[in-house]
Parts: C-alpha cells; structure tokens; sequence
C-alpha cells in the first residue's frame, strides 16, 4: 500500500501537475482527490495554487476555447457545455467565447462540412444532407448556421 502523501508533497505534485498544461479548479480537485489527499487539504492546495496563478480559471477558459476550436473544430455550443460541465464561472465563459474570431469560427464550419461532404463520396441528395447537418450539430455548431453554411456556394460566406 502506498504511503499517503503530505500536504507539502500534494502541494508540490499538484503544482508540477498544473505547469504541464492549463488546468481548472475541477480538474486539480479530481486529481488531487484521486491521489487520495483529504477535503479540506484540498481547499488550502487550490488556494495557494490560485494565489500564485498556477490555476487561473479564465486564462483556462481561454485557451480551453481556442483550443477547442482550432483543433478539433467545435462549436459553441459544445465548448460552453464542456465548459459548464467543469463547473467553470458562467462571467469567465461568456468572455471566452466572446473573444472567438468570428471569421475562424466560420471557417472551421465550413471546413467541417467540406470534410463531412467528402467522406459521403460527394452525393448531394436530402440523406446526405442529413448526414452533414447531424455531424456538424454534434460538434455544437449553431443550426441556423449551419444550414447557410450547406447552402453556401460562393467566394464569401454572408452570415
């Protein structure tokens, strides 16, 4: 059986932990529960990590947002879910996802669908079209969106 760690050790992995990548508050607390230190250790460990700006929930939300979108092409829908569902302040996720490029967004749509297209073999009836707007819906892009981005045919995209 492994010896429990102290709450200096906890501090330390956690911290490490933390300078990998951009964590949230939810993320440390799961980890540090699973390396099984206590509640209320916990709290002085997320504190002082937060004090010294190794968590920073709306730099989080931030790159988590970016993140997201240009690498595996959601939309907002399904970032501020994914969002949410970290139990991240609702002032930090709006801001994150104002800042959004509008142009990249779209065109991460667009670039979606085209892929979606391809993968159909190119057939254009009402079933394919289905498809498309299924998949795009579920990587949490707007309908209304969606269906002017299928219907689109010229050079410049006018949402």
């Amino acid at each position: 059986m492994k010896k429990p760690l102290t709450p200096g050790e906890a501090l330390n992995k956690a911290a490490a932990y933390c300078t990998l990548c951009e964590r949230c508050i939810s993320e440390v607390s799961a980890k540090l529960t699973t390396w099984g230190v206590p509640y209320a250790v916990q709290e002085e460990i997320i504190t002082r990590l937060t004090n010294e700006k190794f968590i920073d929930e709306a730099r989080y939300c931030r790159a988590f947002v970016n993140d997201k979108m240009r690498f595996n092409r959601w939309g907002r829908l399904k970032i501020t879910a994914a969002l949410r569902e970290k139990r991240l302040p609702q002032e930090y996720i709006k801001e994150a996802m104002e800042n959004i490029d509008e142009d990249a967004y779209l065109q991460s749509l667009q670039e979606t669908i085209d892929i979606k297209r391809r993968e159909l073999k190119g057939k254009d009836d009402f079933a394919t079209q289905q498809k498309i707007i299924r998949h795009a819906a579920s990587r949490g892009y707007e309908p209304s969106l969606i269906i002017k981005a299928i219907n689109y045919s010229g050079d410049e995209m006018d949402f």
